[in-house]
């Protein structure tokens, strides 16, 4: 997720909060701010929990009405354009009970970080659940490469996903040489993938990938579409649960 945005919302909300303490206390000894009188000042620091509460309340309230924002992007976009293979890799039975999209970079640490959620949840859901695997590259040159193998990858069936995993368990950052060895690894044809990833397509496979994040209001990556209900940033265990029963 941005984190301009993060700290942003927690500003706001922090300048927020000290206005409405700060108002509070006026009215509560009967006179406005701005005067020299200290009671304000000692009252506010009587109370700092004060403060803390309205923060976090304020910050609540802004999460939620960003969450809510979100998902209505997501859903005039529609699920359908998200499981779609000009977009994504899919894999899973096409009539599934469950749908499961991620938007993902390689270079992404909180990507890297929830891996093994993802990747324990699709072993456990992979023949109830459509699964759908978008590479969104935003980490500049490098993750932009290892997208395009990757998208290249797809041609290559069950490769995509032994690639994916490979990349997404890596500590360091995927350079050319890493792709290349993470390639090799996962049994990739290299080959085939030097030739397919001469195809045009590939980018502009990429292209619809950063038009739909745009069009769905995504801050970043990791980002989760499940059974229809999105969630930005890391995701839990627990949470994915709930996703499911939504």
């Amino acid at each position: 997720m941005s984190e301009q945005w993060k700290m942003a919302v927690i500003g706001g909300a922090i300048g927020a909060a000290l206005a409405v303490v700060i108002v509070f206390a006026a009215g509560r000894f009967g006179y406005l701010p701005g005067t020299s009188d200290t009671r304000i000042h000692d009252y506010l620091l009587a109370h700092p929990d004060l403060l803390v509460d309205m923060t976090d309340k304020l910050q609540t309230q802004e999460a939620d009405k960003e969450q809510r924002t979100l998902q209505a992007a997501v859903d005039k976009v529609g699920l359908k354009r998200f499981i779609n293979p000009s977009v994504a890799y899919l894999t899973g039975p096409a009539d599934a009970k469950n749908t499961f999209v991620e938007f993902f970079d390689y270079n992404c640490g909180h990507c890297r970080n929830n891996f093994p959620v993802v990747k324990k949840f699709y072993e456990t859901h992979k023949n109830d659940t459509r699964f759908a695997f978008v590479d969104y590259p935003v980490f500049g040159d490098a993750s932009t490469a290892a997208a395009r193998a990757s998208v290249a990858t797809r041609r290559q069936g069950d490769r995509y996903i032994a690639l994916h995993f490979q990349l997404m368990s890596e500590a360091m950052p995927i350079d050319a040489n890493l792709l290349s060895a993470d390639a090799k690894k996962a049994g990739v044809d290299m080959g085939r993938l030097d030739n397919d990833m001469k195809d045009p397509n590939i980018d502009r496979t990429l292209a619809t990938a950063h038009k739909l994040a745009e069009e769905a209001r995504f801050q970043g990556t990791p980002t989760f579409i499940v059974n229809g209900k999105v969630h930005e940033g890391e995701i839990t265990e627990a949470e994915l649960k709930a996703l499911l029963k939504s």
